[in-house]
């Protein structure tokens, strides 16, 4: 049986926040937007319909537990999410906190500008904070 291997861009674009039942979660490291990526940790999956019916089940309950984590911990007006696979094609999913007014407002994310980094300090009280929430 093969290993679950992480994608190389989503190893280097994010940081893991917590390991759930399925999933790697993960934060992007773009200060613009606290977006979390979740990435099932199922080797060789790039579309949800590649998941066992269970696994399926488990992401859908884990997509909603981080979702509503993440309007939780930050208040955003709005929580998108999808899953896209057009350059990275391992199976990830997007939970993206979106303010009116933040950077491409109301448009999309992806392909906007440049990623801007977290603080130290920032990355650190947004994952301690994401934890805590995700383990209630």
């Amino acid at each position: 049986m093969k290993e679950f291997t992480l994608d190389d861009r989503l190893a280097n674009d994010s940081v893991s926040v917590a390991i759930t039942g399925l999933c790697d979660v993960r934060l992007m490291k773009d200060r613009r937007w606290p977006w979390l990526v979740l990435i099932p940790r199922r080797p060789d999956k790039s579309e949800v319909f590649e998941l066992t019916p269970l696994d399926r089940i488990l992401l859908t309950f884990e997509t909603d537990k981080v979702a509503s984590a993440l309007k939780t911990v930050t208040g955003a007006t709005k929580i998108n999410v999808g899953a896209l696979g057009n350059i990275v094609r391992q199976l990830h999913v997007h939970v993206i906190a979106r303010f009116e007014g933040d950077a491409n407002w109301p448009g999309p994310v992806w392909g906007y500008g440049k990623a801007e980094p977290y603080s130290d300090e920032d990355m650190n009280s947004l994952i301690a904070k994401l934890r805590e929430t995700l383990s209630q």
